[in-house]
């Protein structure tokens, strides 16, 4: 625990599905339930939905925003940081976390993926990225097969360091 914080990021798309957005939901909800801090991105999608949990659940949302503006984030982040760095705040995302969950998400998902894993973070993925190495699987992303799984994973992860 950081300054009597524990930091949780949540990564991924910004267009998803109903199904995609309501497992960032409730990842947001056990964040919280947990009184991690989630951070992430800001914007739409799963940063979005995720926020949304947390904030129905009374936790702390923290959005790092690609630009200059704070109405960028969406209505459930309650500390916007403006970086005016464009994607380059996926590095801020990820460097602010102690541990990463990654949900569904495209190519700014997986840069913030490798990241975290080349800074020793753990990353727990859900319906995400899965990579091979010299065609051997590469099991540096850790699977969860539900939303509580991955809260559950990042909070022992984050209490072995």
């Amino acid at each position: 625990m950081e300054n009597g914080f524990i930091f949780i990021g949540v990564i991924g798309g910004s267009d998803v599905s109903p199904k995609i957005a309501a497992a960032a939901e409730e990842v947001g909800r056990e964040i919280a339930r947990r009184k991690a801090v989630l951070v992430c991105g800001g914007m739409g999608g799963v940063m979005e939905a995720a926020c949304r949990g947390a904030a129905g659940e009374g936790g702390l949302t923290i959005g790092i925003l690609p630009g200059d503006s704070r109405s960028a984030a969406n209505s459930s982040v309650k500390i916007p940081i403006i970086t005016g760095i464009g994607y380059a705040r996926n590095v801020a995302v990820v460097k602010t976390s102690q541990a990463v969950i990654a949900i569904d998400g495209s190519y700014g998902t997986l840069t913030e993926i490798g990241y975290a894993l080349q800074s020793g973070i753990p990353v727990i993925g859900l319906d995400t990225w899965t990579f091979s190495n010299k065609k051997q699987p590469d099991c540096e992303i850790i699977p969860a097969d539900t939303p509580k799984e991955a809260v559950d994973l990042a909070m022992a992860l984050i209490a072995r360091r």
